[in-house]
């Protein structure tokens, strides 16, 4: 029998999932919660009125039965665009599970309007949440399992077999040096009971050049992220920009790179993923983003329960209150580095905190309980808001220990899934934090490079984040709407020279040659740009190609040769990784690296640098612990015999874990009907 622990299964026995159980003292407990949120909301909203305790009891009766009826129906329609549609579907079923009480009842309840009964329904979710926490009845899911097992029943995809699966759970942007704080400090108690009490151990791994999501999970997923340079990067042969999170680039990416290795092969699931790791089901995964607009079953156990919806619309809510309130807090207080925390970044972080991460919990939920082999599940709250907050600031913290408790979730429902589960949970890449390079200078580098060039306008692509992207993508295509103009943004054709961003990762392509042009190219048709980059003392190097000594890294003081390693004069890749040059080489034989690749410079004293882009905690580039990532993994799990360096050897570590889990239970692949 499952016990919920991390060894969750004994090798020699059958696997017996249990039933998750109705408790009767909870069931009484909700009810009376209920009926004491139906009085408080009519305390609250102009016009509704409700006859005292007993009309609220027998409302939140007739609520529940309504609740139970109407949202799975909902939840079962086949519609396009299920995540918008069933969204809206579902809140407008809650408002009329309202109004039904109201005709039903007569005099229990009076709710004079349907927009009434609207911002009840969000009232009531308001205070039912805090009610939960103050009596103690927001730590029960057995409910939840429940339907989520009736939903995963219905959808005829059970798998039942003591070949045990596995879950991939990535924190986007976490460091391993930050996760063991935050485990000593009290920020990820679920991940230090892991490690403290359930023989899990952590495995650092460093990432490549470029040290971000798209790089990172092209590896891990897919087996390969040759030629992707930066976060954003430009193929000269067709003057087009590609960005990993745009949905046509994610999935030339995934066409480009898939080669039989994909971590999701033979019936996994990819959830919140920028790539699908050849995955056979999605939701919200960026490089098939047309699953968002078909009907798509995935989101149908957060459905099924109508609280769900106005539970996370309040949270949404609160969640920008609470961004508003730390972003004062950070002016009051004049801390430094402070980030760009205005425009629509409220919105996007509390998007990513609370509905794209419950909506990835629900479909993770699902697939156990659907028996799925393998699931790989991306959480960017923690990394959106480092971005913008800071690398360990109270609120970036707050983000991580909240996802935290949401694998605890996860680890609880192991025990009722119809096959034993192991949980893997590991990041991309981790982050650096300081002042941006504009902030320190009152200059971009784009501005940098637009004066050190004879009469050329500078194109200047840097700005955003991944998740603002991604999110932003991934709306617009799920509601059907492409944001496409007459001319395709990234067509550059038009620009002589273009710069980028990629965190501390800098980009300048000269657009006048449909090739990369050689340092003694540069230099002869622009003298003072190359010194005018080495020199800054916020550069701390350059990648470039000389015709003459092939791959050539130059700083300040020195220049490091690739190809031999010869140093003249100081190292420029001294303060970086003793791999700096490994990673730097294979980023020159990429067909699209960059002109002119600048690294930011790294104070390893102060462990700052400064990104290209306006984010105050930064990836992309060397330096710091942005290159320092992690797998927290079950020890029977076989560990890498040799440090692990690259993305790609994490997806061969991975993939041997598969491998080794169906070969110690025997059959199980999942064959969808």
């Amino acid at each position: 029998m499952g016990d919920g622990s991390t060894a969750a299964f004994a090798e020699p026995a059958r696997w017996q999932p249990e039933r998750p159980r109705l408790r009767p003292t909870r069931l009484v407990l909700s009810w009376l919660v209920g009926a004491l949120a139906l009085l408080g909301a009519a305390a609250i909203v102009p016009g509704v009125r409700v006859e005292g305790f007993l009309g609220a009891a027998v409302v939140a009766i007739l609520v529940g039965i309504l609740n139970a009826l109407l949202p799975p129906l909902i939840a079962a329609l086949r519609l396009p665009f299920t995540l918008a549609l069933n969204f809206l579907l579902v809140l407008v079923a809650d408002a009329m599970m309202l109004l039904a009480a109201d005709s039903l009842t007569h005099s229990a309840i009076s709710i004079p309007s349907f927009r009434r009964a609207l911002l009840t329904a969000l009232v009531v979710a308001a205070v039912t949440i805090v009610l939960e926490v103050l009596f103690g009845t927001n730590d029960d899911d057995e409910f939840t399992f429940r339907v989520v097992r009736r939903v995963a029943r219905r959808q005829g995809e059970v798998v039942r077999t003591d070949a045990p699966g596995i879950l991939f759970l990535e924190i986007d942007g976490l460091a391993l040096p930050v996760l063991r704080r935050a485990m000593r400090d009290g920020n990820a108690p679920t991940m230090a009971r892991w490690l403290a009490e359930h023989d899990y151990q952590l495995t650092r791994w460093e990432t490549d050049l470029s040290s971000q999501t798209g790089a990172s999970q092209a590896g891990i997923l897919l087996g390969s992220n040759d030629d992707i340079p930066a976060f954003r990067w430009v193929e000269k042969e067709t003057a087009t920009m590609m960005t990993c999170s745009a949905p046509s680039d994610c999935a030339e990416i995934e066409r480009r790179h898939a080669s039989g290795k994909g971590l999701l092969l033979d019936g996994g699931a990819s959830r919140g993923n920028l790539l699908s790791g050849e995955a056979d089901e999605v939701i919200l995964t960026v490089s098939r983003i047309e699953a968002e607009k078909g009907a798509n079953p995935g989101y149908r156990a957060f459905f099924a329960n109508g609280f769900n919806v106005t539970r996370v619309l309040v949270l949404f809510f609160w969640e920008v209150i609470l961004e508003w309130v730390a972003a004062l807090r950070a002016i009051r207080r004049d801390v430094r580095p402070r980030g760009h925390r205005g425009g629509i970044y409220p919105l996007i972080r509390a998007a990513m905190c609370v509905i794209v991460r419950d909506l990835i919990v629900y479909g993770v939920l699902t697939d156990m309980m659907r028996g799925r082999p393998a699931v790989y599940a991306t959480f960017s709250s923690y990394d959106e808001v480092a971005h913008h907050s800071g690398l360990e600031r109270a609120d970036t913290l707050e983000a991580l220990r909240k996802l935290d408790q949401q694998f605890g979730r996860i680890d609880l429902a192991r025990r009722y899934a119809p096959r034993p589960y192991e949980i893997v949970v590991l990041s991309d890449h981790g982050q650096t934090q300081g002042a941006t390079f504009r902030q320190r200078n009152g200059y971009g580098l784009d501005d940098l490079v637009q004066r050190s060039l004879e009469g050329i306008d500078v194109s200047e692509m840097a700005g955003g984040d991944e998740q603002d992207a991604m999110v932003g993508h991934a709306l617009g295509e799920a509601t059907g709407r492409s944001g496409k103009k007459k001319r395709p943004k990234n067509d550059v054709s038009d620009q002589p020279v273009v710069v980028m961003g990629s965190g501390n990762l800098g980009l300048v392509y000269l657009m006048d040659e449909r090739r990369r042009l050689t340092l003694e190219e540069i230099a002869e048709r622009h003298p003072r740009l190359i010194g005018a980059l080495r020199e800054h003392p916020h550069v701390g190097w350059l990648l470039v190609r000389s015709s003459q000594h092939g791959p050539l890294v130059l700083g300040g003081g020195g220049a490091h040769y690739l190809a031999n390693g010869r140093v003249e004069g100081e190292d420029p890749l001294a303060q970086f990784s003793p791999n700096a040059p490994r990673h730097l080489l294979r980023t020159d034989g990429f067909a699209h690296v960059a002109d002119i690749m600048i690294g930011s410079f790294y104070d390893p004293a102060l462990d700052e640098g400064c990104a290209f882009e306006e984010l105050i905690s930064f990836h992309g580039g060397l330096g710091g612990p942005q290159t320092e990532a992690f797998i927290l993994h079950p020890q029977r799990l076989t560990p890498p015999g040799e440090p692990l360096i690259g993305a790609a050897h994490v997806n061969e570590v991975l993939r041997g874990w598969r491998a080794e889990l169906l070969g110690a239970g025997g059959a199980g692949v999942f064959s969808p009907r």
